[in-house]
């Protein structure tokens, strides 16, 4: 039997934007979907985990790096068998393109999911998916949402998903609306 590829989408915003929440009830709508949030890949550093930070240290940019390229890997591997996958994390375009590289011919889907600040920061706050104290992403919300302006991402050829006043079902149903190519 000869399953078809399954679609990559790799879906970006800041803290509270809605990455993973987006992620796992998309995929509930597929047969078989991988979800691969980049900061799950990291927390499996057992010592000398590197936290993310507005000045990008050095260490962390390095482990962000070897998290996303095992992601991609992971990612085609999933989606040649038929899975419908999804990455999430804090991208910008442009750290896309070390993953595309192991996505030659693979249906990759960008997604640039945006809310205001004010629901950023009470999604942030109200969320359970955590396992610790959310709090501490507040300045990093402030901080990334001048830095990931929508029309950036759109000029890159990214689809841009405003869920300010969307259910997460509506956010699933207009990200599943997008045509592709974008």
């Amino acid at each position: 039997m000869t399953r078809m590829t399954g679609p990559i989408w790799v879906f970006s915003g800041s803290p509270g934007a809605g990455k993973t929440s987006v992620s796992r009830a998309l995929l509930s709508r597929f047969p078989l979907g991988l979800h691969l949030p980049i900061d799950d890949l990291r927390e499996l550093v057992v010592s000398g985990l590197a936290q993310p930070a507005l000045d990008h240290p050095p260490e962390a940019v390095r482990q962000f790096a070897l998290a996303r390229t095992a992601a991609a890997h992971h990612a085609r591997l999933y989606a040649e068998a038929g899975f419908a996958v999804a990455i999430d994390d804090v991208l910008w375009p442009t750290d896309v393109a070390p993953m595309a590289a192991h996505w030659a011919g693979l249906d990759v889907r960008p997604v640039r999911l945006y809310t205001t600040l004010e629901v950023a920061h009470f999604r942030n706050r109200t969320r359970t998916n955590k396992t610790y104290d959310t709090r501490v992403l507040a300045p990093l919300i402030d901080g990334l949402y001048g830095q990931m302006p929508p029309q950036s991402f759109r000029e890159a050829g990214w689809a841009v998903v405003d869920s300010t006043h969307l259910t997460l079902e509506q956010t699933v149903e207009a990200v599943l609306g997008l045509t592709w190519p974008v």
